[in-house]
């Protein structure tokens, strides 16, 4: 007799890729007629900016670029000059054959931005990008649960709240407003760069949408009307909001990652600052699943024929806020910091004892004037270590995460820089699930009439069930027996009744 199973479907998202790719691009400037020669680099910085994104059939694609600040002192002693120009980038991961289209998102950093004379009147800026992909295809999965099953045989049942991507997506949105200085600032009579950094301080899934909070902190360093550089950080915050496909449990997290896809800051006349900026919020979200599987099966009386099969899904396991904290000393003597920066790259792994070892490179920047009066520049590269827990069969992801502005302290010939770098580290892995698919029941056994219905025995490792199918018992028998709630101790003396 065969026992019927019922499919019980369900949906996912499958992670396709999660890669990082770096790129570099060299470009070379001739000054704008007007400007004076250049004496020497003083600094460069880079905006990372995503502009679009693309599915195709065979790869997915991301276009993107760096709004790149280069300030340089004169050689004929005159006031601080900034050139300003974009470098595009282009970026392609490869998709697996027959992969269905799907959506991905794209988290871009800036790794370093170098700038170098090639003339008086010529730089040379080599810009290097970090871009991590993350693709996903809609998964269709089932397990099965028996209808109606005889009384003498015997089921397994288990019962898994698995962590599965359910649903990914993309929320638009636009940030404008003036930027007003108080009024001890310095007026503003130049800029010399601006940066923005999307800092997400809420989020939650409820039901059929997910909402979030932040602010764009925008970090600008400008030229006063006095000659001097100033830098000033202002704060804009945001609240949004974006309607999901599905409705999702109370369980239900949405890892969101904030990306400019476009950065202006104008001046007008009189010194006022006017910010217009576009963040994308790519979110994918993830929800518990209790997977309710019949692992295994027999019968103390008959002949059992097995149908199984292996459940694969990618589970998340753990989802949590890692900080590096960071501390570097570059040589130099001077009397007021204008202005510190610190750029970090996605970290590398090493596996250790015990988990994983991420390795964050970074590099630091400061500009200060030094006991003459002159700006200076000094710039080091940095490394962070953090450990994190990890088994051996788990894979981790660490994405850099907005950080506060640097702290940069002048000392007796030094310039002590302190940064923290939030990291957001997801640990994941794909799983296995044995579950039974069909049951086909076959000829009684015949009971041995020598065999005695009650024998003892040790228990070890085995689970009571593993106990009750070799020994063509029952784990209710043996609990009752014996007056078991839970598993066996080891060692202990189990009263095992046989049929």
């Amino acid at each position: 007799m065969e026992v019927r199973f019922s499919k019980m479907p369900f949906a996912y998202l499958e992670p396709v890729v999660r890669e990082i790719q770096n790129s570099e691009q060299t470009q070379e400037w001739k000054l704008p007629d007007g400007m004076p020669d250049i004496g020497r680099i003083l600094s460069a910085w880079g905006q990372a900016i995503l502009r679009g994104k693309e599915w195709r059939s065979d790869g997915i694609s991301a276009s993107a670029g760096m709004m790149v600040w280069v300030l340089y002192a004169p050689e004929d002693g005159s006031a601080e000059q900034c050139l300003e120009t974009w470098i595009p980038f282009q970026m392609r991961w490869e998709l697996p054959e027959n992969t269905p289209e799907g959506t991905f998102r794209v988290r871009c950093l800036t790794r370093f931005v170098d700038a170098r004379m090639v003339s008086a009147r010529k730089i040379m800026v080599r810009a290097g990008m970090a871009a991590l992909a993350e693709a996903f295809s809609r998964a269709d999965a089932e397990t099965y649960l028996p209808d109606k099953v005889p009384g003498d045989i015997q089921l397994l049942h288990s019962s898994y709240p698995v962590r599965l991507p359910k649903e990914a997506g993309e929320k638009a949105f636009l940030l404008e407003e003036d930027l007003t200085l108080p009024d001890s600032a310095p007026v503003p009579e130049k800029l010399a760069y601006y940066r923005l950094n999307p800092v997400l301080t809420d989020k939650k899934v409820l039901s059929s949408k997910v909402v979030f909070r932040g602010s764009g902190e925008v970090h600008v360093l400008y030229c006063s009307t006095q000659g001097q550089l100033h830098s000033w950080d202002f704060s804009l915050p945001f609240s949004q909001f974006a309607e999901l496909e599905q409705e999702h449990g109370t369980d239900a997290q949405a890892d969101i990652q904030l990306m400019p896809t476009s950065l202006e800051l104008e001046r007008d006349e009189t010194g006022r600052l006017h910010l217009k900026c576009g963040i994308a919020a790519q979110f994918v979200i993830t929800d518990k699943l209790p997977l309710e599987l019949v692992e295994d099966a027999y019968s103390p009386t008959q002949e059992l024929t097995m149908q199984t099969q292996m459940l694969e899904l990618p589970v998340v396991l753990d989802t949590r806020r890692e900080t590096v904290y960071g501390e570097q000393s570059l040589p130099g003597a001077g009397n007021v910091v204008a202005d510190a920066g610190f750029t970090p790259d996605f970290p590398r792994q090493r596996r250790v004892e015990q988990g994983v070892e991420l390795e964050t490179p970074g590099s630091v920047q400061v500009l200060y004037y030094g006991e003459d009066g002159s700006l200076q520049g000094a710039s080091s590269r940095w490394e962070g270590k953090q450990h994190v827990p990890a088994d051996e069969n788990s894979r981790i992801l660490a994405v850099p995460m907005q950080m506060a502005e640097p702290q940069a302290m002048l000392g007796d010939g030094t310039i002590t820089v302190k940064t923290e770098l939030p990291l957001e580290v997801t640990a994941s892995a794909r799983q296995e699930f044995p579950m039974v698919t069909g049951l086909v029941t076959g000829e009684e056994r015949k009971q041995d009439p020598n065999r005695p219905s009650l024998i003892l025995r040790r228990s070890g490792e085995d689970r009571l069930w593993d106990i009750a199918k070799t020994s063509n018992s029952t784990v209710e028998a043996i609990r009752k027996a014996n007056g078991l709630q839970e598993e066996p101790l080891p060692n202990q003396m189990l009263l095992i009744p046989v049929g």
